[in-house]
């Protein structure tokens, strides 16, 4: 059996965290439960990562770059209304293929503003860091379009409600969406 070096594993907890807190939020999930996923102890758990918000920060930052990759790819050598297009068409692929990656940014949202409310102001602020980032890259793909910009992130963070709600795909909630994001179809293949 190949041993794993500390990065490879730092590596799996960033993965198995993302899965553990998409699903219980940083709150609801134990460091106990990420390592089970992983396959190693606790104190093991605690060498990579200093405590349960170095590992949510860490999996939170992976969420949103591989969100930025994502547009970016998508958009490459593309401009205005094909690279709109391009990364709706990429994000409804993401939303089908990695759920998780989804509801991880949900609960991102939920745990910066719990932080906040208990005056503890470094999640938010790197998460709006990351935020910012994420927006930029939309923005510089979308021409430098304020208006553009914010409309596609608006769809977007509609298209997150609906998905962590359940909502099926071809349910009329789906109808007002521009094709690309739209669901239907794309999900039920």
């Amino acid at each position: 059996m190949v041993r794993m070096s500390a990065e490879e594993r730092r590596e799996s907890v960033i993965r198995a965290a993302t899965a553990e807190f998409a699903r219980g939020g940083y709150y609801g999930t134990s460091t106990e439960a990420i390592a089970k996923r992983v396959g190693v102890s606790q104190p093991y758990l605690f060498r990579l990562f200093p405590g349960k918000k170095a590992i949510f920060l860490a999996a939170s930052q992976r969420c949103l770059e591989d969100t930025i990759r994502t547009f970016e790819e998508a958009a490459e050598g593309l401009e205005g209304e094909e690279a709109l297009r391009a990364m709706a068409n990429a994000y409804t692929k993401v939303i089908a293929e990695e759920p998780e990656r989804l509801l991880m940014q949900m609960q991102m949202y939920v745990a910066v503003a719990a932080a906040e409310q208990a005056g503890e102001h470094e999640l938010g602020e790197q998460v709006r860091a990351g935020w910012m980032r994420l927006w930029d890259t939309v923005h510089l793909s979308l021409g430098a379009d304020t208006d553009e910009t914010t409309t596609f992130m608006a769809y977007g963070m509609l298209i997150n409600c609906l998905v962590s709600m359940g909502f099926p795909p071809g349910h009329r909630i789906w109808e007002g969406l521009y094709p690309e994001a739209r669901l239907r179809g794309r999900l039920e293949k």
